[in-house]
């Protein structure tokens, strides 16, 4: 709970509806074995970053819209000459959510975000990565209600990683799936 008392509405729905469903579904004998939604990390990673910093900083800006929270700006490793990467320069931003903000988020994403991607036929049901894990690559950034596409300049793609403490990618996608992840038959 936030300590302001607010909880959002798919926090409440996980705990009154999804969870003693899941508890049936897989025989869970203790609630806290029933899985839950850990985090949510979006990453953008701005190939261009690399000639021109200022695109790397309104990545960042949109991603801190999209987020409600300060994105990172993540920096390269090491140099690749081929690809003109210095060490140290600023190639992307990433973001983590938890708790009230991360459910907020996953609403906005299944209700709100992904009914506007074009051509959308639903999600990969095979990007779980065994640990019960799910990935999302978002080719477009501008189908958030927050990002206002006139003021855009550059359309970034984005990687959004649902982390869970599901032991499995079936516990995983049966968790999203109550959630309402709009998953391909």
């Amino acid at each position: 709970m936030a300590e302001n008392g607010y909880q959002p509405r798919l926090k409440t729905e996980y705990e009154k509806v999804i969870m003693p469903k899941l508890m049936q579904e897989f025989g869970y004998s203790n609630r806290f074995a029933v899985p839950v939604l850990d985090k949510v990390v979006l990453n953008m990673g701005i190939g261009e970053g690399v000639s021109d910093q200022k695109k790397v900083t309104s990545a960042a800006a949109d991603l801190t819209l999209i987020a409600g929270q300060k994105a990172v700006v993540t920096k390269s490793r090491k140099a690749i000459s081929n690809f003109k990467l210095r060490e140290n320069l600023p190639i992307g931003a990433k973001v983590t959510l938890r708790n009230v903000r991360m459910y907020e988020f996953v609403d906005r994403l299944v209700n709100v975000a992904l009914p506007r991607v074009r051509d959308f036929r639903g999600l990969n049901p095979k990007s779980f990565d065994g640990r019960g894990n799910y990935t999302i690559g978002i080719k477009e950034h501008i189908i958030f209600p927050e990002i206002d596409f006139d003021k855009v300049a550059d359309v970034w793609g984005m990687d959004i990683v649902v982390c869970t403490t599901a032991r499995t990618d079936e516990e995983a996608q049966a968790l999203l799936a109550a959630f309402n992840f709009p998953f391909r038959q």
